[in-house]
């Protein structure tokens, strides 16, 4: 219970004064806003700071900050240090400087701040790579809501046909997300959703509170636990606890939020603070789940899918379980929204499709669509479907990461501020995804882990230097190259 409560703590007051450092380097001033410059009524849409906070929140927090620390509080309890402190230097630091690099480049999404600040052969890798994860992110956020649906609320197997329709019903909902302005929908029903959301995560602590004591850690372990499947905390840990740490994903949200977001002095409470909150989410249910496994109410092998239900029922009761459990399912459907609505504005931009019209927006929504469908009912049907599904989203999510986080780091280098902000856990990161995929025996080429660990980290210095060498060759072209 201690070691939650420190974490919190590092978390909620580490957060606030390293924001402060992070702003520094971007100095927001009165300038006008895309919001302001480019409104038109679709994309480009001012909206209060209330809601932008809540809408990146909304759209960060999947089923990632529940799912992944419900694995990964397995490593022991490590977890209550290492996601406040991978939260504060790595996850919020991506988030915040997304976005507020796309505002000074007039609501850019990462694919065009990349050829900026990272050359065109770069850019072209990263559209395939971030076109992948965002399907793969659309289809985890059809799926996970949709069991939920059909075991936490209407009592039946997952497995039953019934589960179609019910998949059918979200798949229209973000069609219509996908190509409605983004204050018809998204603006309007989130707050309502945020309601669901916030009942769910203080639920959790309450519970936490009241029935943590002193069996918040595994029996007979100090920090790290061995993990029931053999996994290693370097590097599963972190591609397992990805949203609540750092999240690739987060930056095509962040650039989404950019073009709605009146004033650049809003930018640390709506991208840095998001990302905080979603750690806090991440922490509640690592710690509830902890507090289940310890006292034995769930066994070590339980899914996280149904420890959701499980943790919500022990600490709400029925009725607030319930309660819970609809607020769990409302995470991944603002998620899973967002994710295919940012893929077609990527697409829209490369191809400068405009947008102003309807038919565009359907066909692209459509040729968007068709593979989430046939990657869903591959998931669906494949008994290890969903689990193979989740690592490779896992995986690519921290992949995606490490690009961004190089065009943050050329961005800070072109402009003489503290680079090595983004640098740092943009090497570790890519040590981390590499030592993760060439390990692997399932998804991965299953390199001895030894041997593994040495050539992530080779990888990792290729990395650190590449990215500063390009930085320094970006910096003689950049100011010849404009986004409008």
């Amino acid at each position: 219970m201690i070691l939650f409560l420190i974490g919190v703590v590092i978390l909620i007051v580490g957060g606030f004064f390293y924001s402060k450092i992070c702003e520094k380097q971007i100095e927001p001033d009165d300038r006008i806003t895309p919001a302001q410059s480019k409104a038109d009524g679709l994309d480009y849409v001012g909206m209060s700071k209330l809601k932008n906070l809540l809408i990146e929140v909304l759209n960060i927090a999947g089923t990632g900050p529940i799912l992944g620390p419900i694995q990964g509080i397995l490593f022991g309890p490590v977890a209550f240090i290492a996601i406040p402190l991978g939260n504060i230097f790595a996850g919020s630091v991506h988030d915040y400087f997304n976005g507020m690099i796309s505002m000074r480049n007039g609501g850019a999404q990462i694919p065009r701040l990349i050829q900026k600040y990272l050359g065109k052969p770069v850019k072209a890798f990263y559209n395939i790579v971030i076109a992948i994860l965002l399907l793969l992110t659309g289809v985890v956020f059809i799926y996970t809501p949709g069991d939920l649906i059909m075991t936490d609320i209407l009592k039946l197997d997952a497995q039953n046909n019934l589960i179609w329709i019910v998949y059918a019903i979200i798949f229209v909902y973000y069609l219509l997300s996908t190509i409605l302005p983004i204050d018809k929908i998204i603006g309007r029903i989130y707050p309502l959703f945020g309601v669901f959301l916030l009942v769910s995560a203080i639920g959790v602590f309450i519970g936490i509170l009241r029935f943590g004591g002193g069996n918040l850690a595994f029996a007979d372990f100090g920090l790290f636990a061995d993990h029931p499947f053999g996994q290693r905390f370097i590097p599963s840990f972190f591609i397992t606890v990805a949203c609540g740490i750092l999240s690739g994903f987060h930056g095509s949200q962040s650039t989404l939020i950019s073009r709605t977001v009146m004033h650049e002095k809003e930018g640390t409470m709506t991208f840095y603070g998001a990302m905080v909150i979603e750690g806090l989410i991440a922490m509640c249910w690592a710690g509830g789940a902890m507090i289940l496994f310890s006292s034995g109410q769930a066994a070590l092998d339980t899914s996280a899918t149904l420890m959701v239900g499980q943790i919500s029922r022990a600490f709400m009761g029925n009725i607030g379980g319930l309660l819970a459990v609809i607020g769990v399912i409302v995470l991944p459907i603002t998620s899973g929204d967002t994710s295919f609505r940012a893929l077609r504005l990527i697409i829209a931009e490369e191809f400068n499709i405009s947008q102003k019209e309807a038919k565009n927006r359907i066909a692209i929504a459509i040729g968007i669509f068709i593979p989430a469908l046939i990657i869903l009912f591959f998931a669906k049907t494949d008994p290890q479907g969903f689990n193979k599904l989740w690592r490779y989203f896992g995986f690519t999510n921290q992949f995606v990461a490490i690009f961004a986080l190089a065009m943050a780091t050329s961005y800070l280098y072109v402009n003489k501020k503290a680079y090595l902000m983004t640098h740092i856990p943009g090497i570790f990161y890519t040590f981390i995804v590499f030592a993760f995929i060439l390990a692997e025996q399932d998804i991965g080429l299953g390199i001895d882990y030894t041997i593994s660990l040495i050539i992530a980290a080779v990888l990792a210095l290729v990395y650190g230097f590449g990215v500063i060498k390009i930085a320094k060759n970006r910096k003689e072209v950049i100011p010849t190259i404009h986004l409008e």
